[in-house]
């Protein structure tokens, strides 16, 4: 793992807007999930490699809270941290500020399972000790 985890920053699209050039509420999962992504790719756990190894790593629940409207061109810093971690499931928050005064804009909460590639429940401290320890050392870490 990298001794310094780097947050995650985008710009807004035009095309994430609406009519009023506000970030439609449907791409707020879409930064989540970038975000997520690369975390994982930042300490050696990418999908793909992930997906090697018949670990596959679905979205159980979702949950946004909407504090502030992003708009076309803004500049945001996604932070993020592996809330809770269990052989089986795992919980990400997530915090969206706006650059570059660092306003707080958005917060989420997602959860996931580690199935394996027939779709079954998998114990991942168990099969993957390795990859389990990967993720329970950044538990508790904000990413910011």
């Amino acid at each position: 793992m990298p001794n310094t985890l780097k947050p995650y920053f985008r710009k807004i699209n035009y095309y994430e807007t609406d009519q009023m050039h506000v970030v439609h509420h449907s791409n707020y999962a879409r930064f989540l999930e970038e975000s997520r992504l690369y975390l994982m790719e930042e300490v050696g756990l990418g999908y793909d490699a992930l997906e090697e190894k018949g670990i596959i790593i679905p979205v159980l629940e979702l949950h946004d809270f909407y504090i502030d409207a992003l708009h076309y061109a803004d500049d945001i810093e996604i932070a993020l941290s592996i809330k809770k971690l269990t052989p089986v499931r795992f919980t990400v928050n997530y915090e969206i500020y706006k650059l570059p005064e660092m306003k707080l804009m958005h917060t989420a909460e997602t959860s996931h399972a580690f199935l394996n590639s027939e779709f079954k429940p998998m114990n991942l401290k168990k099969k993957f000790p390795d990859v389990y320890q990967n993720m329970a050392d950044l538990v508790g870490k904000v990413i910011k």
